[in-house]
């Protein structure tokens, strides 16, 4: 009975112990919930921008920002963000969308326009990753996309359709300025849009009774190069192109023509602000606001192919009085009425 009793107990020992084993080989095995929530995927959104890199700040305060919060979406939450900006080097833009398309991100959004479109494009030839556009013009006419109401491919967004605008703002100058007939007119050459832009502007002016004089200005090294030969051609206004380069330098654009008693214009928001006397072109903000709605789409599941690339549906109009007086210019009250805003003394 003895001996019976000593066999029982040495089962037990090891049923208790098999028991024991099995069990902590099935919590070492058991998934954590910390490693259950590490596996969902959080979404990886990729900006190549041309221009200059925004500061945190103005990121955060940015309209597509702004749009994304509302549409349900928090860096740092749902979803994460690597921004790559070229600071107007068009040369870095490659190596820039290469570095981007490594990270295998869900979508990339471009802003700045056609460099920064094409790029991206062939960053993506062989891994077709989503691309949406904030801003470039002339889309189908540079064989960038076959459509704008059915692109196709990997590419969608917002086309800025610039083109046709410069005439309306060289018009809104003579208005302003009826007296001018010579006006020079800042342009990079390493910007394929302004190869479409240019002589349309050309166009426009030669009907308005102005003489427009191209500088080409490729980079910031050329920049003061140009502006000195500003002083040499004498020019009655100065006209500022839609590009990066010039967005990047616009208070050194504008003060030099302050300074050179030199009345400028273009199609920026930022140059009225920095210093121009007129500017009018279609709103940044809804551009930022629309790409937000695209990518949001995207990342829903919608195709890029099938979302028809849109252009912008409102304009601006900004006139700075401060200039004006700087520059000792009065500015016509019809032309005053029609502006959807007036810079005026702080």
């Amino acid at each position: 009975m003895m001996l019976l009793g000593i066999l029982e107990e040495r089962t037990m020992q090891r049923y208790t112990l098999g028991l024991l084993i099995t069990l902590a080989l099935s919590l070492l095995l058991m998934p954590r919930a910390s490693d259950a929530q590490q596996t969902v995927k959080v979404p990886l959104l990729g900006v190549l921008g041309v221009g200059r890199y925004p500061t945190e700040a103005e990121w955060q305060r940015s309209p597509f920002v702004q749009k994304f919060h509302e549409l349900g979406w928090h860096e740092g939450h749902n979803i994460t963000v690597e921004r790559r900006y070229a600071e107007s080097q068009l040369d870095r833009l490659p190596d820039l969308a290469a570095d981007l398309v490594r990270l295998r991100p869900n979508v990339i959004v471009v802003v700045g326009g056609t460099p920064g479109v094409r790029a991206a494009q062939l960053a993506t030839k062989t891994i077709p990753i989503p691309i949406v556009i904030r801003g470039a013009g002339l889309l189908v006419e540079q064989g960038i996309v076959p459509s704008l109401a059915h692109p196709g491919g990997n590419i969608t967004g917002v086309e800025n359709n610039a083109v046709g605008l410069s005439g309306k703002r060289l018009e809104f100058l003579k208005v302003a300025l009826p007296q001018i007939t010579r006006v020079a007119f800042l342009f990079n050459p390493a910007n394929p849009f302004f190869h479409f832009d240019l002589p349309s502007a050309e166009t426009d002016a030669q009907a308005l009774g102005l003489q427009l004089q191209p500088v080409a200005v490729r980079n910031s090294a050329e920049l003061d190069v140009a502006l000195a030969t500003l002083v040499e051609y004498r020019p009655d206004a100065l006209f500022i192109g839609d590009d990066d380069l010039f967005y990047n330098h616009l208070r050194q654009i504008t003060d030099f023509a302050t300074t050179h008693q030199l009345p400028s214009a273009g199609g920026m928001r930022g140059a009225a602000q920095a210093g121009s006397l007129l500017t009018f072109g279609y709103s940044t903000r809804e551009l930022w606001q629309r790409a937000a709605v695209y990518v949001d789409k995207i990342l829903k599941g919608t195709k890029p192919g099938d979302l028809p690339i849109e252009r912008p549906t409102k304009f601006e109009l900004i006139i700075n009085l401060k200039t004006a007086k700087a520059l000792g210019i009065t500015i016509p009250p019809t032309l005053l009425f029609q502006a959807d805003e007036v810079i005026r003394e702080d």
